[in-house]
């Protein structure tokens, strides 16, 4: 079953919570929350006071992505904010089994994110411990950005991966998700699938949502 995760990145942030209700009547899976910091990535968004505020507001499961230097310092306040499921990325921490435990020990599902230089391989110590890939296939930092087209050979090397090791990890995709690419990207082996532009910037939010998922066979 396909997933759709609407990126709140390119949400109108002076009505979030409009948006969010939205999504979620359109049948969003998910609720996907990008937290930039300025310095692991080239741009500034929200932090852990507004995830408080949103969860109070939405019954979606929370994914926050965390692109963000130091991660392990703010583990705590996300778990204690609302969030469902972080994910950190690999090239954030020199310790990653220690920032993974940190999730899990929370009760909280946990991710790992890869950009798009860095190799599948370095999950191959820890795929049994996580419970989702994340395959950026856009350098993260901005949303709108077009999909990089090899990602399509690392979505299918991270399934092959979790296959051989017999898991259930779930592969996400985040960066130029559209109804062009969708279908494709599910063929690759991903099953949840982030969107940002695609939905909030179509002024048809409930519609493209439903097209997604149309497009993955899910409705």
């Amino acid at each position: 079953m396909i997933s759709i995760a609407p990126s709140i990145l390119s949400a109108d942030f002076a009505n979030l919570e409009r948006d969010i209700k939205i999504v979620e009547e359109a049948g969003a899976d998910m609720l996907h929350i990008d937290v930039m910091d300025g310095h692991f990535v080239p741009n500034i968004t929200i932090g852990y006071p507004v995830v408080k505020s949103l969860r109070k507001k939405s019954s979606l499961l929370f994914d926050c992505h965390l692109m963000i230097s130091n991660p392990e310092n703010y583990i705590n306040a996300f778990a204690e904010s609302g969030a469902d499921l972080i994910t950190v990325h690999a090239e954030a921490t020199v310790h990653l089994h220690r920032l993974v435990q940190m999730i899990k020990d929370r009760g909280l599902k946990a991710g790992i994110a890869l950009n798009p230089a860095t190799s599948v391989s370095v999950l191959e110590n820890i795929i049994s411990e996580i419970d989702l890939v994340l395959i950026m296939s856009v350098n993260p930092g901005f949303g709108g950005q077009k999909f990089i087209e090899n990602s399509y050979e690392k979505i299918r090397k991270a399934k092959a991966m979790i296959d051989s090791a017999a898991l259930k990890t779930d592969i996400q995709v985040d960066g130029g998700i559209g109804l062009d690419n969708i279908s494709k990207v599910a063929a690759c082996g991903a099953n949840i699938m982030v969107a940002g532009s695609a939905v909030f910037n179509s002024g048809d939010i409930s519609g493209v949502i439903k097209k997604l998922k149309g497009q993955c066979g899910c409705v």
